[in-house]
């Protein structure tokens, strides 16, 4: 994994970006978050999903049923005596969340992903560099 950040990362982000941490569920502002905008990765600043692939799941993470493409990559993850599918950054490698098949119409996916690791950048506002 890569720590190669162009943002300043907050304890609690690199916990969960570089370790694989988890925030608490209905911790983050970013799940009752509903303006029109980008979701950018916090440990660089790719794009990962964009508000109309945002969904509300109930769960407490803020959640999509799709992301960009090629901008994820998932892998394996055993951890808590289960098997899931684990989601990071395909550009920098910070954990994400984890990918679920409960989740609605049109893919049938749930990208729960923990707020902490993203960035919101509303539409009305340009890209960071």
């Amino acid at each position: 994994m890569s720590d190669q950040p162009s943002c300043a990362l907050t304890e609690d982000q690199r916990h969960i970006l570089r370790q694989q941490g988890t925030e608490a569920p209905f911790t983050s502002p970013l799940n009752a978050e509903k303006r029109l905008g980008r979701y950018l990765c916090a440990g660089c600043g790719l794009e990962l999903f964009h508000s109309t692939m945002k969904y509300n799941s109930g769960t407490g993470w803020p959640s999509f049923f799709a992301a960009v493409a090629g901008h994820i990559a998932t892998q394996p993850d055993h951890k808590h005596g289960m098997i899931r599918t684990e989601y990071h950054c395909a550009q920098c490698g910070g954990h994400q969340g984890h990918l679920f098949d409960d989740g609605p119409a049109p893919t049938g996916q749930r990208y729960c992903n923990n707020g902490l690791a993203l960035r919101f950048v509303p539409d009305t506002e340009p890209t960071p560099v």
